[in-house]
């Protein structure tokens, strides 16, 4: 017989929160139902956050005179703290587009288990920190997600080709809520300067995209005085290139699902109660200190 404590933990909703690189790794929309399968009541993605995010950047970079490091990847935020304390300063002090989804979701949906699904590891440093130990209960990474899919014997192949994914009316092939569609590509190195309306704030002589931590430290080592702003990932590619994706997937192919998932999403027909509404971020601090 089950004990009272796994009965419980049974019951608890569950709600899970999906990077956008997703698309690298998994299919659309069979994902969001292989979740559902899982025993996930609420699928969010990350689009809604970043959007939250980037309107913070722009505010605090049309303000700023000095460098700034762009804090959405927390493999560069670490690295920067452990290695090159002096550059702390330069952090963006701005709450990376998972904690700031969490934060939504939890105000929302307060009595959910929240889950993050992430391409990287070190999204599991990010939410161990104990100021985001309340907004995130779990992350599993691309491969974890696989492996609880086979021990469940969900199979997004055979959801493809199920009545179910065929259904226009079918709710449950959709996101829930928090919806927007141009930050999907944030997975894609450069993703942040693209969507985050700097054109008249920040040149692009003063702006320098970098991708791969080696290419990021050549950058920190001896900082170039003329970039205002530093849009930075550890992972060549972007989060499409986390350690998380299985090995036997190009990078340039990762790159192009992305791509693709950019120009279906702009086709889809998103109800308005869906929308990232910017009302139900009201309230919430997106502030960080490092």
């Amino acid at each position: 017989m089950k004990k009272e404590g796994e009965k419980e933990a049974e019951k608890q909703k569950k709600l899970a929160m999906l990077a956008p690189s997703f698309v690298g790794e998994f299919s659309y929309p069979e994902i969001i139902l292989g979740l559902r399968e899982l025993g996930f009541d609420k699928v969010v993605e990350l689009t809604f956050g970043a959007k939250l995010v980037n309107r913070k950047y722009h505010q605090i970079l049309k303000k700023s005179k000095k460098l700034l490091i762009s804090s959405v990847c927390p493999g560069i935020v670490q690295t920067i703290l452990e290695k090159y304390p002096k550059l702390k300063k330069n952090i963006m002090p701005v709450v990376s587009p998972m904690i700031a989804t969490a934060k939504i979701c939890r105000k929302i949906y307060p009595k959910h288990k929240i889950i993050f699904i992430s391409p990287c590891n070190f999204k599991k440093i990010e939410s161990s920190r104990n100021e985001n130990k309340k907004y995130i209960d779990e992350v599993l990474d691309y491969q974890e997600l696989k492996k609880l899919f086979k021990q469940k014997n969900i199979n997004l192949n055979k959801i493809k080709k199920s009545e179910k994914i065929n259904s226009k009316n079918n709710a449950n092939i959709h996101f829930d809520k928090f919806y927007n569609d141009y930050t999907k590509i944030y997975p894609l190195a450069g993703g942040l300067s693209k969507t985050a309306h700097l054109k008249g704030i920040v040149g692009a002589n003063d702006t320098e995209i970098i991708d791969g931590i080696n290419n990021v430290e050549k950058f920190l080592k001896n900082p170039d005085k003329s970039i205002k702003f530093l849009d930075a990932n550890f992972c060549v590619g972007g989060c499409v290139g986390g350690p998380c994706f299985s090995q036997n997937t190009l990078l340039e192919d990762r790159k192009k699902r992305v791509l693709d998932y950019i120009e279906k999403a702009k086709h889809e027909k998103i109800s308005q109660s869906d929308l990232g509404i910017l009302e139900r971020a009201k309230n919430i601090n997106l502030n960080k200190k490092y």
